[in-house]
Order: structure tokens, then sequence, then C-alpha cells
């Protein structure tokens, strides 16, 4: 029988039209785009059904409650079809697989996310290879992950980050390798891909009610009062993203102070490294484990969205301070390489 896939329309550059102000999203656009398309009349390619959400998002406006939307849509189509692709801006498309990837249990077949620089609409575009090549995989690879396909790389969803605001590879995931690359043939890693879930239980979409959370850059000469201010209560946590492998101004006796007084409060703050690649150690260095002493923990090499969303995906489960603590620190995912 033909494969099946579900394509759920989000928005985004790939199904734009361009217009006298610049290029917009229009309601039945990409269905019609698709359905000139002779590529996806072909035997090789599955069949497929789009569901465009409404309205259509550009991705900067994307929040936590549409990421629960997307979920509950992939949840609620998990039996019907061979495999998920989700069309997205690529903006925030890396907090939305991510988020994805934490909100959907017992996940077990391929949830691809991707896009496009330059609409479909264009004779000269990336959408056209990014779309064929996500449904091909979606439908004939066992792939029980949220990914994100783009560049002819298919990169685990919660390890991604957008590296290029105008490129082609405008995504990439810097502290693990990609699931399959793509050229001549589709070529799977499967050694590096998730095992399906052990038990036959359905799908289960664990909601966000966002809590409050953030996300705070270290930069020299940050003050005491400026990150007080980001601390305030009812703040639960924040990812620092701090400097090398972890480290932050630990002369500042202040600051330090700040950071322990939040955390005795029961905010927890999680260090991840502004670099794109490498892993945080609280211990390398002075400058780290002043952080750690002031009860800073580390999230090793999770990326900023991954840490980000995670945060959210547990304290929405209610969970006690140190249990969100010892999960932020823990694989679920295949998020982060721990130690």
């Amino acid at each position: 029988m033909k494969k099946r896939i579900y394509l759920a329309y989000t928005g985004g550059t790939i199904g734009m039209e361009k217009t006298t102000e610049g290029y917009r999203p229009v309601p039945g656009y990409l269905a019609e785009l698709l359905a000139a398309m002779p590529e996806l009349h072909r035997a090789e390619l599955p069949a497929y059904t789009i569901h465009e959400y409404e309205p259509l998002l550009d991705s900067a406006n994307m929040t936590p409650a549409d990421w629960v939307k997307i979920a509950q849509d992939i949840a609620d189509h998990h039996d019907d079809y061979d495999g998920f692709i989700v069309l997205h801006g690529t903006d925030t498309m890396a907090y939305t697989a991510s988020a994805l990837s934490f909100m959907l249990h017992h996940l077990a077949k391929p949830v691809v996310l991707t896009g496009s620089q330059i609409p479909l609409c264009e004779a000269r575009n990336d959408a056209r290879e990014n779309l064929i090549t996500a449904m091909l995989i979606a439908a004939n690879y066992a792939i029980p992950e949220v990914c994100l396909y783009f560049g002819n790389k298919l990169m685990r969803g919660c390890r991604t980050t957008k590296v290029s605001a105008d490129g082609f590879e405008a995504f990439a995931s810097p502290n693990y390798p990609p699931l399959a690359t793509v050229g001549i043939d589709i070529d799977p890693n499967w050694t590096l891909v998730q095992p399906p879930p052990n038990k036959v239980e359905p799908i289960r979409v664990q909601i966000i009610d966002p809590p409050l959370v953030g996300a705070l850059r270290l930069f020299p000469g940050i003050s005491a009062e400026f990150v007080r201010h980001a601390l305030q209560p009812p703040l639960k946590g924040l990812v620092l993203e701090a400097f090398g492998v972890g480290n932050g101004p630990s002369d500042d006796r202040a600051f330090l102070e700040t950071l322990a007084e939040a955390t005795r409060r029961g905010v927890v703050i999680v260090d991840c490294t502004q670099c794109l690649i490498g892993t945080v150690n609280l211990g390398g260095y002075a400058t780290g484990s002043a952080l750690a002493q002031a009860g800073v923990i580390s999230g090793f090499d999770m990326t900023a969205e991954a840490a980000l969303t995670k945060m959210f995906y547990l304290f929405s489960q209610d969970l006690p301070v140190a249990d969100v603590k010892r999960l932020m620190q823990t694989n679920l995912r295949g998020e982060l390489t721990a130690g």
C-alpha cells in the first residue's frame, strides 16, 4: 500500500506568497502549490493530507500554546499515518522541535520539522528539496523521534539550533551527529537513533502550562542589579548562557550572592555555554566552580533551546524543585550527554 503522511502546515516562509508588501502567508496557497507539483504525484512519493493551521503564523509569533496545538494534532492522528511533517518558519523551529521532543510521550513514528529560506513559489528555492526529502524520510524510515530536516541533514530536534539567517544550511546539531545524511542516497545512522517505545502504549501529550522561566546571556560587565531584576519572584527557572565551559564573573561577590539567594528560594538556574560546540564543566575553572557553589547546575551540552523547553516541560508537571534539578541533568530524549 502507498504510504501516507500528515502535513501540519503552521506557516512560515515555505508557503508564503509574494505580494507588493513582501512575502506573506495566504490561506490555501501552499495546498495549491503542492497540487501543481508533478513530483508529488510520482509512485515513490507518499500520499499526503495537508492540515493548514488557522491562523498561519510567522514562527516569531509562536508560543508554548502553539506547541501544545501541534503536539495534540500529531497525537490525534498518530495511528492513521506512517509519518508526520511539521512545516514551520525557521526563526523558532529549533524551539518547537525541542519542545515537541519532550511533550510527545510514546512516539512511535517519525515527526520531521522542515521549512525553507526561500518560498516554494520562487523558481529558485530550497523548499522543494527540503519538502520532498522530508516526505520520503517520514514515510519510509522508522525513526521514532522528533527530527529537523534542513540542508541535507536529518537532525535530532532537541539537538538543533539555527546558525544562519540566509544560508540554505540554516540549522546545525553542534554536539550530536546527524541521524541521517542526504546525498545521492538517504543514509541513516541507525546507531544514533532512539529506540522505539518499549511498551505498546498510546501516544500521550504532556501539556505545557507555561511557568515563569527565562533565559539570560552573560556579558562582560553584567551587574548584580541587572541579574537580580531578572531573578525576581515569581520566576521559577532560568537558563544562564555563560562563557566558555560555563564560567561567570567569580570576582563579583554581589553577582554570586544574587544567584545564591535565588537558588536558596528554589529558582532552578541551569548553566549552558554560549559556545556553539562543547559542554559545560563547572569544575574546570574557578570561575565555573563559583557558579556551582552559588547553586547553579550544569546543562552539559544542551542547546539553549533544549534547556529552555525542557524547563517548560518539567515545571508544567508540578514537580518538586529537587526533581526538576535532577531531571534537567538527566538525558530524557537524547538532548544531552551527561558527565
